[in-house]
C-alpha cells in the first residue's frame, strides 16, 4: 500500500499529538500521584523513555517523508519524460489514391520531445519515415502534415497524472 506524502504528514501530525496528548496525561498521572507522596513532579526513567521513543518514531516518519518525496519526484521527471501527447494529420498523399491511408503521427513528451512518424500509402508501395523532434522543432524538413502533426500534440492540454 503506498499512500501520498499528504496522507502521510497527516498522519505524522496525528501521532504527534497523540503522543503529546498521552505525554500530558502520564505527566498529570504521575504529578498528582507524586503530589500526593512527596510533592513537585521530577522526570523519571518512565517518561524518558516515552519521549526518547517518540524522538525515534518521528525521526522514522521524517525519514519516510524524504524517502517519498524524493521517489515521488523522480517519477514526476519520468512522467514527464512519457510519451503523452499525440498528434494524428490523415490525408491522400497522391490524387489517384483515395482513402486517406497516408498519415504524420507525433509522438511526444511533456518537453515537445519525440518523433513525428510519416507513412506515405501509394498504388505500388509504402514508405515510413521518422523524424527526431525536439522542443517542437526537428533538424529535419518538416512537410506541412508533419508540422500538423506536431502542433496538434503539442495544444494538447497537459493534465496531471491522476493517481489512482
Amino acid at each position: 500500500m503506498t499512500l501520498s506524502s499528504e496522507t502521510l504528514t497527516l498522519l505524522v501530525f496525528v501521532s504527534l499529538g497523540m503522543s503529546v496528548l498521552a505525554l500530558l496525561l502520564l505527566v498529570m498521572s504521575l504529578g498528582r500521584r507524586r503530589v500526593r507522596e512527596s510533592g513537585p513532579v521530577h522526570m523519571d526513567d518512565a517518561v524518558r523513555g516515552i519521549i526518547e521513543g517518540q524522538g525515534r518514531s518521528m525521526h522514522r516518519l521524517e525519514q519516510a517523508l524524504r524517502r517519498l518525496a524524493a521517489e515521488a519526484k523522480r517519477q514526476q521527471g519520468l512522467i514527464e519524460a512519457a510519451v503523452r501527447h499525440v498528434g494524428l494529420v490523415r490525408y491522400d498523399a497522391f490524387e489517384d489514391v483515395g482513402g486517406r491511408l497516408s498519415f504524420s503521427c507525433a509522438l511526444l513528451d511533456d518537453h515537445g520531445t519525440g518523433v513525428v512518424m510519416t507513412s506515405i500509402n501509394g498504388r505500388q508501395d509504402t514508405r515510413v519515415y521518422a523524424k527526431p523532434v525536439t522542443d517542437g522543432r526537428s533538424a529535419y524538413n518538416l512537410s506541412g502534415e508533419e508540422e500538423e502533426a506536431i502542433r496538434q500534440a503539442l495544444a494538447q492540454p497537459r493534465e496531471a497524472v491522476k493517481a489512482q
